[in-house]
């Protein structure tokens, strides 16, 4: 929807679900908080790529193991953990494991799980790309910000997690 075209019309409740339609102040905050998202995840994500080769997937997959008890996770505990479809995780998997980054082996336990072994060299890899990475977030996010703007902005996820979080999955 357009913004632009967005009139005081959009306040007037939507009778099919009995909820008002975002306004046009609404809705500019919304796509100026969607873009400038977008901006900064594609803008660290490069600088992830460039300076360490690895993707933000990748790094998101070495993060949780390199915090996982023993450096080894539950291939479903991982996927609800990063917030990743098993599918999707599957995959990844599969590509890092051919890099040597991490290791799969049949779970203990459960014979149709596996588990998920942070590997030396995916240890190596996100260690080299650790210092870099927190170098871009300051970099592209907190320096332009304010203390007071970082705490508003943790606030405001916290608040949109909470929301997100009460409400079922669609």
């Amino acid at each position: 929807m357009s913004i632009r075209g967005a009139s005081m019309t959009m306040a007037t409740p939507d009778r099919r679900k009995g909820r008002r339609l975002p306004n046009a102040e609404e809705l500019r905050a919304w796509r100026s908080f969607v873009e400038t998202t977008e901006v900064v995840k594609s803008r660290i994500a490069s600088r992830l790529q460039s300076d360490s080769s690895l993707s933000p997937g990748d790094y998101a997959v070495l993060l949780a193991l390199s915090e996982a008890q023993d450096r080894q996770m539950r291939s479903s505990e991982l996927a609800a953990h990063i917030g990743w479809e098993r599918s999707r995780l599957s995959h990844h998997l599969g590509r890092m494991e051919r890099r040597g980054l991490i290791q799969r082996q049949e779970c203990a336990t459960d014979p149709r799980g596996a588990e998920i072994l942070l590997t030396a060299t995916g240890s190596e890899a996100f260690r080299g790309a650790t210092v870099p990475h927190l170098r871009a977030i300051r970099e592209l996010f907190v320096d332009a910000l304010t203390p007071e703007q970082i705490a508003a902005a943790g606030e405001i996820a916290a608040a949109l997690r909470a929301h997100l979080d009460a409400r079922p999955t669609q």
